[in-house]
């Protein structure tokens, strides 16, 4: 959400930032915005004349009240009381004013980052750099879920009959491989100086308004019947939300935090073929990072979160790169972001494993994240996050870049810590 100063001052360039994300249709938003905030600081200023006319009129009343004019002193309650319903009457009006406001500020997009390329759509997103070699075996590599089924490793027809499409069971060796990715990722996010958090893996209204736009939100999130609370999408949402409503002060910057949960969303829309199995699904497990700093550090940490990503998956020797996310790609609370694609042999090509985000200070005005400076100036924190490793999609690069012509999948030395030492798997069918 934008400073509303910002608006007020800057209306063009808030025009041109949605023009940029073609979202034209929300063109009108910005002057309906500043007619609002107009009219919010006309009742502001009445209501403040109002009140010191109304300070006044007591004087005079307590004056004729002593000097016995008991009629004058009536005819001056009556203009405090008409001084009265009147005011009433506009912090009724300011109220509904300012919650229009706020309602159109929610839906208005962050300014992006000047470096942002310009683009309609993913198709139109930029990749920056690519890490390790693409290898393409001489052999047939198969559909992620029939490598899963020569370990036993997956039950899709259970699932399916507990609780339906988008679910699964991870069985056995497949089950354990799960396990390990998580407790390396969240080990080498420890490594690299992050604290580790395992969070709510539900928050209330507020604090889902607070991290994602209201069209994310109606895309992704469950909603618990009967109660104000919702399934996280991602811990980034409970991460974040952790310093909702708080004053932290420069010495306590950065936050950084590495965590772990369940991820749960609605997923809406049709699938691809290549979006079968534990592609996309309703229910995960992630590890992820999050970092609340001092504005000025935010691009640093920005590209440190991403590089993050990178330096897990090569030390995992699956080849990944990284790509620039265009303006018509971006979510509305975001300034600049980029996806960490791993190389699918399979395939041919790259698919998204993880994306890095900055949010300026988007979330934390929302959210009221503050700051308080050495000199007692105060401001709002930015906030970034990121995925460490989503194992279903994490899996999926896994396998297909470590499965040897005999069907055996190679186990990396930085993982065998977490298998019990096991280097190789073994296929228990064909």
């Amino acid at each position: 959400m934008l400073d509303i100063k910002f608006v007020r001052n800057n209306p063009d360039v808030v025009k041109e930032n949605i023009k940029k994300k073609f979202q034209d249709e929300k063109l009108p938003l910005v002057d309906e915005v500043l007619e609002l905030d107009k009219r919010n600081r006309e009742i502001k200023q009445e209501v403040e004349a109002l009140r010191a006319e109304r300070n006044k009129i007591s004087k005079e009343i307590g004056a004729c009240m002593a000097q016995g004019k008991k009629e004058e002193a009536e005819e001056l309650k009556k203009k405090v009381q008409e001084n009265a319903d009147r005011v009433e009457a506009l912090s009724a009006e300011e109220k509904e004013v300012e919650a229009n406001i706020k309602k159109n500020m929610m839906i208005i997009p962050n300014i992006i980052d000047p470096s942002v390329p310009i683009g309609k759509d993913n198709s139109e997103n930029v990749e920056i750099q690519k890490y390790g070699d693409p290898v393409v075996p001489d052999y047939e590599i198969p559909y992620h879920t029939e490598i899963m089924e020569s370990f036993n490793g997956i039950d899709l027809e259970s699932a399916g009959r507990v609780a339906g499409n988008g679910f699964y069971y991870l069985m056995g060796d497949i089950a354990r491989l799960h396990s390990a990715v998580l407790s390396y990722a969240r080990d080498f996010m420890i490594g690299r100086g992050f604290t580790y958090c395992v969070p709510p893996f539900m928050i209330r209204s507020n604090v889902v308004t607070g991290v994602m736009s209201f069209a994310e939100m109606d895309a992704m999130m469950y909603k618990i019947e009967g109660e104000d609370l919702y399934l996280i999408g991602t811990s980034e949402h409970s991460m974040i939300g952790k310093f909702i409503d708080t004053m932290l002060t420069e010495d306590q910057l950065p936050q950084t935090l590495t965590s772990y949960s369940p991820c749960f969303r609605k997923e809406k829309g049709a699938h691809g073929i290549e979006e079968r199995g534990v592609y996309r699904i309703h229910q995960f497990e992630k590890q992820e990072m999050i970092v609340v700093c001092k504005p000025e550090d935010s691009m640093m940490w920005y590209d440190r979160l991403w590089q993050n990503t990178v330096d897990l998956f090569r030390s995992m020797d699956i080849p990944v790169r990284t790509l620039e996310c265009c303006s018509g790609d971006l979510a509305d609370l975001k300034v600049k972001s980029c996806d960490v694609e791993a190389w699918s042999p399979r395939q041919k090509k790259y698919f998204e494993v993880g994306s890095c985000s900055n949010l300026g200070d988007a979330q934390a005005r929302r959210l009221g994240i503050r700051v308080k400076a050495a000199d007692g100036t105060k401001y709002f924190a930015h906030t970034l996050n990121n995925t460490a490793a989503a194992p279903p999609r994490m899996l999926i690069a896994f396998l297909e870049n470590n499965l040897q012509a005999d069907g055996t999948v190679r186990i990396p030395e930085v993982l065998r810590p977490y298998m019990g030492g096991t280097e190789l798997l073994i296929p228990k069918n064909k």
